[in-house]
């Protein structure tokens, strides 16, 4: 299959160029803003309404620091430390997940603390919000034509204007599949676990969900994925993303072990 030839560039005003990768952002976090509303309209946890627009604020802004330094610290450190001044600028490219997902957890928490709201619930609330821009940010990686896949003799393989001549998995629309659509509605359908009281999960055991959850997918995608050029494979077998991912796995299943152990003791 031929790569669907897609003008990275919706519409121009000037020297301003609105990009689909850019929409695909602002989609996931108005669609995060949404759903977020409507569980604090459900769940029992009111104290949020004050603070929610400014939390999203923080949120969003750790999602963009996160996402840049994780880039630079993990996938191009010795670049960027020979070119400092290029490190804000993110119009060129070069956002890691896994930098911005620590990157939210660190400002969500800080916020959080600073005003005396319960970290775990606020996650949890959150949390199961966050695949639907994962989704939508992987079809932003496709339309550029971007972060694809490894070469295949699949029938949906494509070639890809920067892959060379060969035919590539389109991995991102794995990930766009497997990230966004499935995990979404497995943390959607788990969301009321946490609030069932005695009987219920313990609060951010969305969070640890999430992260073994993403984790796992994203090792099993990364089979597919083209590593990163100018770092290949890792002790020759694991990608830089699977790495990070198994992190995320045994951060996530420790914290759930820590959570219960918790709420079993009070």
């Amino acid at each position: 299959m031929t790569f669907p030839s897609i003008d990275p560039i919706i519409f121009s005003l000037g020297p301003l160029h609105v990009r689909w990768y850019g929409l695909m952002y602002v989609l996931g976090f108005i669609a995060s803003y949404l759903l977020v509303q409507k569980q604090i309209r459900s769940f029992p946890y009111k104290a949020l309404e004050k603070y929610f627009e400014n939390l999203n604020l923080i949120l969003i802004l750790s999602v963009v620091l996160g996402g840049r330094l994780g880039y630079v610290l993990f996938y191009n450190f010795s670049y960027y430390l020979q070119h400092p001044l290029e490190i804000p600028a993110t119009w060129t490219g070069g956002m890691s997940f896994h930098g911005a997902c620590l990157g939210v957890l660190i400002g969500g928490f800080l916020y959080t603390r600073k005003k005396q709201l319960n970290f775990w619930k606020c996650a949890d609330i959150y949390v199961v919000t966050i695949p639907v821009g994962l989704g939508l940010g992987r079809l932003g990686n496709f339309i550029n034509g971007e972060l694809y896949g490894r070469t295949s003799d699949v029938p949906w393989a494509m070639i890809f204007p920067g892959g060379g001549p060969l035919p590539r998995h389109p991995s991102q629309l794995y990930e766009m599949i497997m990230e966004g659509f499935i995990l979404f509605i497995i943390l959607w359908s788990q969301k009321n676990r946490p609030w069932k009281g005695e009987k219920g999960w313990p609060h951010g055991s969305m969070l640890c969900l999430f992260l073994i959850g993403y984790g796992c997918f994203r090792i099993f995608i990364e089979l597919f994925r083209e590593p990163d050029r100018h770092i290949g494979l890792l002790m020759g077998f694991m990608t830089m993303g699977q790495l990070l991912s198994t992190l995320m796995i045994l951060g996530g299943a420790f914290l759930w072990l820590i959570l219960l152990k918790k709420k079993h003791s009070t």
